[in-house]
């Protein structure tokens, strides 16, 4: 019946005697029901099915078959997760993530998933891809590692309905990697050509790839509607086009960071000896900039900062530069420039006022020069995850509070007078922290999971005064109530931290602070 209803256009929907024969009659999905090559390969053709596949799922699960035939599933329906960002139950949530696959393939959401759907319609199985939708949490509930459990069980069925070796294989991969290109592109270093290259190591291949992006991104937006925004689309991007680049150059053949860094300065000299710079004046200039400017920053970006700070002459007085950008690079964030003196509470009054302004911090970039002076550029948008309007008066008052905060002596602990709103004290989970040694770019990466609260990133800040780190980079990623962040630092010396009693007062600094901050 439901295949009946997948494949023919005049069948509209199942009348109610029918369903209620379906109910009285589930007792026969049994071992041997489930053997019959018959019935497998019914099932595969619903997932082949051209149309209304995703509503035969639902009609499965609602009438209690798709349980019923698959008994790994029937073990997550109505399973609650309880986290603060994901709004459905491991059941709804998978159909809703298979949904989101199928509609790759729909041209009225090309708009809202331009690339998404293009990498889709090129798949050489799309049913692959709904398997691998329909089975990535199923290992939810049963302790260890889902993706593990979900893999076994992937394989188990691809093996038992007769797909091939390689089919299997990709299903199988997919399941076990299903949080990876997330994780990659907002915990780690995507600029860094490095970065890339592992990752490409561990795809492997283009329809790898392929595959998993559209996963990524169909996973994402069934988890919560308002966890997907032009961010978090963005990075995946990045991450899923730099590397198709390094799969098409091989990879045995690897990006030379020194190239890449040259390649970027040569770009920024063409378009400032445009505007009137000499290479010379560039060069004076960048003289005490470190090769992690150049490898992170585009040159239309290093344009406009260096054409700023050489029409900057008081040293002694901030420079704040901000600015809207349409760019689908950094998807619609406004991006916040600032050129200042080197100071120990730098990184928390910056984030202070930001906090003070309604703005969310979801990428930011520091660089300490050799000359004393600062480089910071942050990329924000509102609280509420959308871009920032473009408004001039609104980036005029941004640009004027920064500047009038990073001229003042004003101590820190006047600059955040927010309080944790009511309905946040209700979340009583605890700060979950983790440190570790990044050996590519010889930092440490100190990642910090806590509900969201007001000044949070401020209070970071002042830790790392209080313990002499020095801050690298940031990933600032919100996941509803929840912030998950993850910073690159050194410490004074610009070395990895590695002590471990450190490393163990540091977390446990972070946590009683942010902890304590959560009751009061």
């Amino acid at each position: 019946m439901f295949l009946l209803c997948a494949t023919r256009e005049d069948i509209f929907g199942v009348a109610a005697p029918t369903i209620r024969m379906i109910r009285d009659n589930r007792h026969r999905i049994d071992e041997a029901f489930r053997a019959d090559r018959a019935n497998k390969s019914m099932f595969l053709d619903i997932i082949r099915a051209p149309n209304k596949m995703t509503r035969q799922l639902r009609r499965m699960h609602r009438y209690g078959v798709l349980s019923k035939y698959l008994p790994e599933f029937g073990r997550i329906v109505g399973q609650m997760q309880h986290d603060l960002f994901h709004t459905y139950t491991v059941d709804a949530h998978t159909l809703e993530v298979v949904k989101n696959c199928r509609r790759f393939e729909y041209p009225d959401f090309e708009e809202r998933f331009p690339v998404s759907s293009r990498v889709a319609r090129r798949l050489p199985k799309v049913e692959l891809l709904y398997i691998a939708a329909l089975y990535h949490d199923i290992g939810k509930g049963r302790g260890g590692d889902h993706s593990e459990l979900g893999a076994v069980d992937a394989e188990n069925f691809c093996r038992e309905h007769g797909l091939s070796e390689r089919d299997t294989e990709m299903v199988t991969w997919l399941v076990r990697n299903h949080l990876t290109m997330s994780a990659v592109s907002q915990r780690k270093d995507i600029s860094d050509p490095e970065v890339i290259q592992q990752f490409a190591e561990h795809v492997g291949d283009q329809d790898h790839l392929d595959y998993l992006f559209t996963l990524t991104v169909a996973d994402i937006n069934g988890t919560n509607p308002t966890l997907w925004n032009a961010w978090r689309g963005s990075l995946l991007r990045q991450l899923y086009t730099e590397t198709g680049r390094a799969l098409r150059r091989g990879l045995d053949n690897p990006v030379d960071k020194q190239a890449w860094v040259d390649k970027t300065r040569d770009a920024a000299i063409d378009i400032l000896e445009g505007r009137g710079f000499t290479p010379g004046e560039l060069e004076e200039l960048w003289q005490e900039r470190g090769e992690e400017y150049f490898l992170r920053e585009r040159a239309e970006d290093i344009a406009w900062h260096t054409e700023a700070v050489a029409s900057h002459h008081d040293r002694e007085k901030p420079l704040v530069l901000v600015r809207n950008f349409s760019d689908s690079s950094v998807a619609n964030t406004t991006q916040i420039f600032i050129h200042a003196r080197s100071r120990a509470q730098l990184f928390s009054v910056i984030c202070a006022e930001l906090e003070q302004l309604d703005l969310s911090v979801h990428d930011a970039r520091v660089y300490n020069a050799n000359d004393g002076m600062s480089l910071d550029t942050f990329f924000v948008l509102n609280s509420d995850g959308q871009p920032i309007a473009d408004d001039a008066l609104r980036l005029k008052n941004i640009r004027d509070r920064l500047s009038e905060s990073l001229a003042s002596d004003t101590s820190y602990p006047d600059i955040v007078k927010r309080r944790t709103p009511r309905q946040m004290k209700s979340f009583s989970i605890p700060t979950e922290t983790r440190m570790s040694v990044d050996e590519i770019n010889n930092t440490s990466v100190l990642e910090v999971a806590s509900p969201d609260r007001p000044g949070l990133l401020a209070r970071l800040g002042r830790i790392f005064v209080d313990f002499n780190i020095e801050l690298q980079a940031a990933k600032i990623q919100t996941l509803g109530e929840r912030v998950e962040d993850v910073f690159f630092i050194t410490d004074d010396q610009q070395q990895p931290i590695t002590d471990p009693e450190r490393c163990e007062a540091i977390q446990r600094a972070i946590r009683e602070e942010l902890d304590q901050q959560a009751v009061a």
